[in-house]
């Protein structure tokens, strides 16, 4: 596949990053010089210096016979020009802007990015990514991390093992003996630092991060059974009042009506700005680093405070510091995967990277076949894919047991007819199906090609 990256900051780095080691031809187009220097040094990339929306420059970027163009840079305008001009006059056929700006994205303005008006074929707004997963993160506490599939039928959660958890030195072919009421697939296990896709009579360790695949009912079973009983977070504490940390109260607000919400905002201008727009949340003006701030937003009667500044170390030491005053637990926002490694040591207890979230978000659009959703996990160490089987497909007809599946992949579950069933020897896969299923990065491909259309096909 022929990309065009346009911005070559921290979203396509990783994006470049990401489809080169994949094999794909990619070009990335930035008007920095340094940025792109950086690019050419580090990756087997192509770099032009310029304005992505420049016809010119995406005609030197190859813009004539590239599949794709993804269009993230600083600027919605820069993107929105971008996608506008690769279509007009060089026909490119998928279109991909990340638009920031919620003014854009209003219902009643759906109709612009049409094909007869500014054809964008796929929108991705960070804000919103990002805010759902923290969402996500509130709702489930115990799990470290949390996206939905087949029409949120399907929850993937990653777990943590404690010294505690019941689960822990069982062969996970026993665990649906112990609890067959259980309806979820341990498909994927960090230990250490290292990924893999478990065997049957292999066990969990104290340490492990167990990915797995649940029926969406069954989640909070599921997380209970791993030693994790925590409650919802009812009084949660958000430091930083912009796009994001605004997204989360107001749907906190909505989706919760009996939660207790506080915005500590640093900027005075917009945490009056933020007040005027919340209708049960406490807006604070202040630094989250001043611990009078804290104390005064009762972080020590806190269930949860929520990091979501655009400062990294902002992010850590507010959430160390509210752990220390008394706040029950902490979800922090990094950019800089540089500081995954101590995160814990410091008494972070969870952590998203808003990169990760929306390369997840533009690889469901790359990956070929008839993917529907794509959630990269350790930095693209792993996948879990939902994909439509077609009538040609290798898995199609076959018992499970006899599709011979090469190590580094596992179905965790499938959805047909609005019915999740979870997978056992015995189960055949249709067409139609969707399935849910875990995959190390070296495995992908092969995902990619069992829900292809053959050739045969036609």
């Amino acid at each position: 596949m022929k990309v065009i990256i346009c911005g070559a900051g921290q979203v396509g780095y990783g994006i470049a990053e990401r489809l080169a080691n994949e094999g794909n031809d990619v070009t990335v187009i930035d008007n920095s010089a340094s940025l792109v220097q950086g690019v050419r040094d580090h990756l087997d990339v192509r770099g032009f210096v310029g304005h992505g929306s420049q016809p010119d420059v995406l005609q030197a970027a190859g813009a004539d016979d590239a599949d794709m163009i993804i269009a993230v840079t600083l600027y919605d305008e820069v993107n929105m020009v971008a996608c506008q001009v690769a279509h007009s006059l060089f026909d490119v056929p998928t279109k991909v802007a990340r638009i920031r700006a919620q003014n854009y994205l209003q219902d009643i303005y759906k109709d612009l990015f049409s094909r007869e008006h500014m054809p964008i074929d796929v929108i991705i707004s960070p804000e919103i990514e990002v805010g759902e997963m923290v969402l996500r993160r509130i709702a489930l506490p115990g799990a470290t991390d949390a996206v939905q599939f087949a029409d949120g039928e399907i929850a993937m959660i990653a777990i943590e093992c404690n010294e505690d958890c019941p689960v822990i030195d069982t062969p996970l072919d026993q665990l649906s003996e112990l609890f067959p009421d259980l309806s979820a697939v341990v498909t994927g296990i960090w230990r250490g630092d290292k990924l893999f896709v478990p065997h049957s009579s292999d066990a969990m360790v104290a340490g492990d991060l167990a990915y797995v695949i649940a029926r969406r009912d069954k989640v909070r079973r599921t997380l209970s059974i791993f030693g994790h009983d925590e409650a919802a977070a009812s009084r949660i504490v958000i430091v930083g009042g912009g796009n994001i940390g605004l997204y989360v109260a107001q749907a906190i607000e909505e989706r919760q009506p009996n939660a207790r919400v506080k915005i500590v905002e640093a900027s005075r201008e917009r945490a009056v700005a933020i007040a005027d727009i919340v209708d049960r949340t406490v807006v604070l003006h202040g630094s989250a680093l001043d611990q009078e701030i804290l104390l005064e937003a009762d972080i020590e009667q806190a269930d949860l405070m929520v990091a979501l500044t655009n400062d990294d170390q902002v992010n850590i030491l507010s959430s160390v510091m509210s752990k220390k005053l008394g706040c029950r637990a902490n979800l922090t926002l990094l950019n800089n995967m540089s500081y995954y490694g101590f995160t814990k040591s410091l008494g972070i207890d969870a952590h998203l990277n808003p990169r990760s979230v929306t390369i997840s978000r533009i690889l469901q659009h790359v990956r070929r076949g008839r993917i529907r959703g794509v959630h990269s996990v350790q930095n693209g160490a792993a996948e879990v894919i939902e994909a439509e089987a077609l009538e040609t497909s290798t898995l199609v007809n076959k018992p499970l047991r006899d599709l011979d599946l090469p190590d580094g992949i596992r179905v965790g579950a499938v959805y047909r007819d609005k019915q999740v069933i979870m997978p056992n020897g015995d189960l055949q896969i249709r067409a139609k199906d969707r399935i849910v299923m875990f995959a190390v990065s070296e495995r992908v491909k092969q995902v990619e090609q069992m829900f292809r259309v053959s050739l045969e096909f036609f």
